[in-house]
């Protein structure tokens, strides 16, 4: 790129210019989608890249401070961007896989809080899907919410699978101490997900009045 026309649109950029924020989609935007693709393996998520690497350059222009090529610090915050939505994207991953797994533990536990049992009829209602999404996000949530003393021995026994033995062990107390902050923290998810449960009993069939 010619460092004159490069000065000219930062000039344009920092001074509100529209139509310097145009010519930066123009110039730059094929070749960080280009880049972003590299990376994302996914025309979409590489669209939305690009989006917000303008978007950006556009709101940070004034702490570009010339030391390289203008190029040189869009392809940066171009990386950077494409980095940070990859390691979302795997957390958002982990965290379904691990929402799907709270739900089936409690599903198969004889200790189950009551707050997650699904009600008898479920397989007949039309939304069920729905409902389910909506329970495992409120569940996701719940648990994130709880206190780090409490989220760690549900994370680990409920979540991880671990034994009471080998939680106990990571988190370098005594069995019992983990049983009580475990019990602790699956009634306190009961009680966050006591508003969900509300929300799920309106869905039951309504009984019928004799006249």
């Amino acid at each position: 790129m010619d460092r004159t026309q490069d000065r000219r649109l930062i000039a344009g950029l920092q001074a509100g210019d529209q139509a310097a924020v145009q010519e930066l989609a123009e110039r730059y935007g094929p070749r960080i989608q280009q880049l972003a693709m590299r990376h994302m393996k996914n025309r979409e998520d590489a669209e939305e890249v690009t989006q917000d690497v303008l978007l950006k350059v556009h709101r940070k222009i004034d702490a570009f401070r010339g030391d390289a090529a203008l190029s040189s610090w869009i392809y940066r915050i171009t990386f950077n961007t494409a980095m940070s939505r990859l390691r979302q994207h795997r957390a958002e991953r982990v965290a379904a896989l691990e929402r799907d797994r709270v739900i089936a533990l409690v599903e198969m536990s004889p200790e189950q809080p009551r707050a997650l049992q699904e009600p008898a009829d479920w397989s007949r209602m039309p939304d069920e899907h729905v409902m389910r999404a909506q329970l495992r996000e409120a569940l996701a949530l719940a648990v994130s919410e709880l206190p780090e003393i409490y989220r760690a021995p549900v994370v680990l026994r409920d979540i991880q699978g671990l034994t009471t033995e080998e939680a106990s062990s990571r988190l370098k107390v005594k069995d019992q101490t983990l049983k009580s902050r475990l019990h602790r923290g699956r009634l306190m998810l009961r009680e966050k997900l006591d508003v969900f449960r509300s929300g799920l009993s309106l869905h039951r069939p309504t009984p019928a009045f004799s006249a």
